[in-house]
């Protein structure tokens, strides 16, 4: 198939993809203690993916770094506002020969608005083994780029007028797309930063971080013929395992899939394979999908 062209746009490239890098480094105002702030071009809550990953930040500066992440299991307490910075609280609770634990709270006013827990491991030989990534997937060079949809009249909603810092390549239609069809198959999206990244090991995982909450709850929707602008969506959870080392700017797969949704609550899996399909993040999470009336269906 031939190589889609990418559209240029002032939304991304190495310059926003140089701002998130600077975004994901913190202020330390003391010991255990850090501060960011969101990017002035940002929806009207603080988006997950960025807390989550200033939060990982935050914990792994209190690690060693020949300790890298392995998991983390998050909660959303609270909307968070991206007009003011965010304190992140960093507890550490265990170094141990092997593992290190740690805990972070993310406070705005006072309050908690969010929550983390991350182990690190020292690195480690062990048995071997993994699913293959699927076959049946175009390449990301033959699929058009965000931009380039939007170009073409496929708009994505807020995500068309801010700086994006992922080239996101769609298998098959968006969430957001009128053309779309409902499917209980999985939710297929090529991603990768829209530049080069320094080689800190933790940066790579903080990005991957920020993108495992763009996509996920989308696949909930997938499954159903309802229209997207009408539903009230929020994460609730997010859990993320990490198997192997990456690179984040080289091109992942991220298939979401939902298994279940009930009482305005949907779960959702990820699973992130690089191009060569080894398999380098396993993640789940709840989420609010609150309908505006029960079993209502597409907007004519």
């Amino acid at each position: 198939m031939p190589s889609v062209t990418a559209t240029e746009s002032p939304l991304g490239g190495q310059s926003v993809l140089d701002g998130l890098v600077e975004l994901l480094d913190l202020e330390q105002l003391e010991v255990n203690l850090f501060r960011g702030v969101s990017p002035p071009h940002s929806p009207t809550r603080v988006f997950g993916g960025q807390v989550a990953g200033q939060a990982l930040v935050a914990a792994g500066r209190t690690v060693p770094p020949e300790r890298p992440v392995h998991s983390l299991h998050a909660y959303f307490i609270r909307p968070g506002d991206p007009q003011i910075p965010i304190v992140y609280e960093t507890e550490r609770v265990r170094d141990g020969r092997s593992f290190t634990t740690r805990r972070v709270l993310a406070i705005q006013r006072g309050e908690p608005i969010f929550s983390l827990s991350a182990s690190f491991q020292l690195a480690q030989e062990g048995l071997e083994h993994s699913e293959p990534g699927p076959v049946d997937v175009p390449d990301p060079g033959s699929l058009p780029d965000f931009a380039s949809r939007v170009a073409a009249g496929r708009s994505g909603g807020f995500w068309d007028s801010i700086p994006r810092p992922l080239d996101i390549r769609y298998v098959g239609e968006p969430m957001w797309s009128p053309d779309r069809t409902p499917t209980d198959g999985p939710v297929r999206v090529w991603m990768r930063a829209d530049g080069t990244l320094p080689d800190d090991p933790l940066l790579h995982v903080c990005l991957l971080t920020f993108a495992s909450d763009l996509t996920l709850l989308g696949s909930v929707l997938a499954r159903h013929d309802v229209d997207v602008a009408g539903v009230q969506m929020a994460s609730l959870d997010h859990a993320m395992w990490f198997h192997r080392p990456f690179r984040a700017d080289d091109w992942f797969l991220y298939e979401c899939y939902s298994p279940t949704a009930s009482g305005s609550r949907g779960l959702a899996q990820g699973r992130f394979t690089t191009r060569d399909g080894r398999h380098i993040a396993t993640t789940v999470q709840e989420g609010l999908v609150r309908l505006p009336r029960a079993g209502q269906g597409r907007a004519s």
